[in-house]
């Protein structure tokens, strides 16, 4: 018996071998037959790419077109997942550095600093990349391609996400998002430092909760106008490698099925080659939500055939059923699969063991010193001042009893907003100021104020300490928890969205109190991604800074800017109203009444609008022409002088107001031009801006750039031209006219 046992045993042992060995051969074989000449560098991407993905079967290219695509070892193909963060910093993904967020940086106004900050965003994504591989680590948010920068415009300050963006305007929001572009993806001609995308295309600005059934219907004007202007710059000036289509549908049709918005628009008359992708759940909702298509498969091939190359989701594994339903061919798949590997071509993902400039990348380059200040830095240029009753800032650092309370005094998420990293250095307002008062001050703190409702116990001796204290700084306002993404935002009854723009009645209750029993003045901190309508408080609060979410660093540059280490430079990068009555509904995607373009109340601040300890003058406007004819250009010249002993930088902002022109719907205003300028104490500085013909055109209600004879009104200044910026402290502008003829 046992003998018969071992036998059966040796029988199955070589059996096992046998097959084993014919299962080695045929790997070997087919190993042999794999042209790995898709490793030469020297042939085209498009070459290299087609050789790749050529060698794939049907399944293998089908499983590519998801986010989480996975690895095929005969190919040497690792897996990968394109879904990865970068807003204000390497989001999702461990240490890294948490720039101010999106709103705040626009709040700059300057194009420089941002294609810094985009260029130390792929410096550490980078070097974590290289980290991550080393371990093995393919995981989400660990990879090249950056879903990252959002150019929708912020047409609504109710929208919960407006914060991910630059503002209201399309010109700012073009420029800042061409150089966050230009920094994430570098300058090599052949390769990408990272991949960034732009999103979400297009005409998309919430309200969050319809985000997947919503129908966009913007008149030609305002599509051309206003909702496709950044998204054309970052295709055509940037290079962009990646589009995101947005969840709603565009005239009738879900964005990421549409050939209008995906072909006609973006690789027809835009000329783009990178990669489009799908919002994630968006080509599910094609058919779940839109009923656009009968079935997932049939939704999945709709999308596929209109130019979505990419799946955030696993609908488009459904593309095995719509082959066989004839609802899309074998050459569809093979060349979105060619699209999506064109991107890991440039960024060096098959390049060997063949060095590139972007092989290596330090890991000292993670949260570096260099990128802490340059976060600190640009949370300071970000701060904007929007009251200062008799100078009141900056205080003095001699001041004996300062006492600082509110209900994010002391908090971390209030830094941090949507999309973030995590930092091991985060400074709270209260920390950053503990850190800038002498020893000897008796710095006082209590929160006073929950976030977001009432106190729960009734005694609350935290208002009475104001009138203890030389001085009173009160931080309120919201946070991520409050306004964003609507699967994010859990203290938001709106679905991420903000109804009222008002502050919590709770903390406007407790900011009312401090007034009452303040001995000194009381400065209001403001922080959150969106406007936020002070009507109640703003006569009650001697100064006023309005901060954002101002990133790690924030309460290191409240800190500078409260003593006066740093005069404020910030300039609001969207309208704050009065009040929500003062809006067009939610809902409606006309721009009347919309912006600072072609709002006719006043607002409570206007765009553009931020004060500083310095005071300027500008002047000596000077054209070089007043009458312009088809295709001249013009230099408009002028001088701007700091009148204060306080060395401060300004943004000089020029607008286009044109002047009875019959064109329906023309803009009340249109900036065309800007510039941060440092400005020494008592020094005068030169500027020039050169505007071309182009800059003068209008658009009809076509949609169409047309040249208007008339008058057009050249203002510069710090702010919007508005008597409402006038009375709340902007300088005096300077103006011309020019004529075109």
């Amino acid at each position: 018996m046992k003998t018969n046992f071992l036998n059966q045993l040796k029988k199955h042992q070589y059996l096992f071998w046998l097959i084993f060995l014919m299962h080695s051969l045929s790997v070997s074989g087919q190993e042999s037959d794999v042209d790995f000449s898709f490793y030469n560098t020297s042939l085209s991407i498009s070459e290299r790419s087609e050789i790749l993905v050529s060698q794939m079967t049907i399944d293998e290219k089908i499983h590519q077109l998801v986010n989480s695509a996975p690895a095929i070892p005969r190919l040497n193909v690792p897996s990968y997942d394109w879904w990865n963060e970068a807003l204000h910093g390497v989001a999702r993904n461990g240490k890294a550095t948490i720039f101010p967020q999106s709103i705040a940086l626009a709040a700059t106004f300057d194009d420089a600093l941002a294609l810094k900050v985009a260029d130390a965003i792929s410096s550490e994504a980078l070097a974590k990349y290289h980290i991550s591989q080393s371990v093995g680590n393919h995981s989400k948010y660990a990879g090249l391609t950056f879903w990252t920068p959002n150019v929708n415009i912020f047409r609504d300050p109710r929208w919960g996400r407006g914060q991910e963006t630059y503002g209201e305007d399309p010109y700012l929001t073009s420029i800042m998002g061409v150089a966050f572009v230009k920094g994430l993806q570098g300058s090599d001609p052949n390769y990408l430092k990272t991949a960034a995308c732009a999103k979400h295309f297009a005409v998309h600005s919430g309200p969050e909760s319809l985000r997947h059934e919503f129908d966009a219907t913007p008149s030609q004007k305002d599509l051309y106008e206003t909702y496709l202007p950044a998204f054309e710059a970052l295709v055509v000036d940037a290079k962009v490698e990646g589009v995101m289509g947005a969840y709603n549908a565009v005239f009738g049709k879900p964005s990421t099925a549409s050939p209008f918005l995906l072909q006609t628009l973006l690789r027809e008359q835009w000329g783009f080659d990178g990669y489009v992708t799908s919002d994630c759940g968006a080509i599910y909702s094609i058919s779940s939500k839109f009923k656009f298509a009968d079935s997932p498969a049939a939704g999945a091939a709709v999308a596929l055939k209109a130019g979505t190359d990419l799946n955030c989701g696993k609908t488009y594994l459904q593309l095995s059923a719509a082959l066989e339903q004839n609802l899309i061919t074998e050459e569809v798949i093979h060349e979105r699969t060619v699209q999506l590997f064109k991107t890991r071509f440039r960024l060096g993902m098959f390049d060997g063991d063949k060095k590139h400039i972007y092989s290596e990348m330090s890991p000292e380059m993670i949260h570096s010193d260099e990128h802490v200040a340059l976060a600190r830095e640009v949370a300071q240029k970000s701060i904007v001042l929007l009251k200062n009753k008799d100078n009141i800032l900056p205080l003095s650092e001699d001041i004996k009893v300062p006492y600082v309370t509110g209900p994010f005094a002391n908090s971390v998420d209030m830094l941090m907003g949507s999309y973030y990293g995590i930092s091991p250095n985060m400074v709270t307002i209260l920390e950053g100021i503990a850190d800038a008062v002498p020893l000897g001050t008796s710095l006082n703190y209590r929160s006073g104020a929950l976030p977001f409702h009432d106190n729960i116990n009734s005694k609350n001796w935290a208002p009475f300490v104001s009138g203890e204290s030389d001085v009173t700084i009160c931080v309120v306002g919201i946070t991520a928890d409050m306004e964003g993404e609507e699967v994010d935002a859990i203290a938001s009854q709106d679905t991420g969205d903000r109804v009222e723009l008002a502050l919590p009645q709770n903390q406007i209750n407790y900011v009312k109190e401090l007034a009452k029993h303040k001995k000194g003045p009381l400065v209001l901190i403001v922080a959150s991604g969106s406007p936020v309508t002070l009507e109640e408080v703003e006569e009650h609060c001697d100064a006023i800074l309005h901060i954002w979410y101002p990133g790690e660093q924030g309460g290191n540059a409240v800190a500078d800017i409260l003593f006066g280490k740093v005069s404020p430079s910030g300039k609001l990068p969207i309208t704050f109203p009065k009040n929500v009555d003062q809006l067009p509904p939610f809902e409606d995607y006309s721009m009347k009444g919309r912006t600072y373009k072609f709002m006719e109340e006043d607002p409570q601040y206007p765009f553009g609008f931020g004060l500083s300890y310095a005071s300027f003058n500008y002047h000596h406007l000077n054209l070089s022409k007043t009458k312009l004819k088809k295709e001249e250009d013009i230099e408009v010249s002028l001088q701007i002088t700091n009148q204060s002993d306080i060395a401060s930088d300004d943004v000089v902002q020029l607008y286009l107001i044109p002047q009875d022109i019959s064109l329906p719907d023309t803009p009340k205003y249109i900036l065309k031009r800007f510039k941060r300028v440092a400005v020494a104490p008592h020094e005068t500085v030169d500027i020039s801006f050169n505007l071309s013909s182009e800059d003068f055109k209008l658009f009809d209600e076509k949609g169409k750039k047309v040249r208007v004879k008339g008058n057009y009104k050249v203002v510069v200044g710090n702010a919007l031209p508005s008597s409402r910026s006038v009375a709340l402290g902007a300088s005096e502008f300077v103006e011309s006219v020019v004529t075109l003829k």
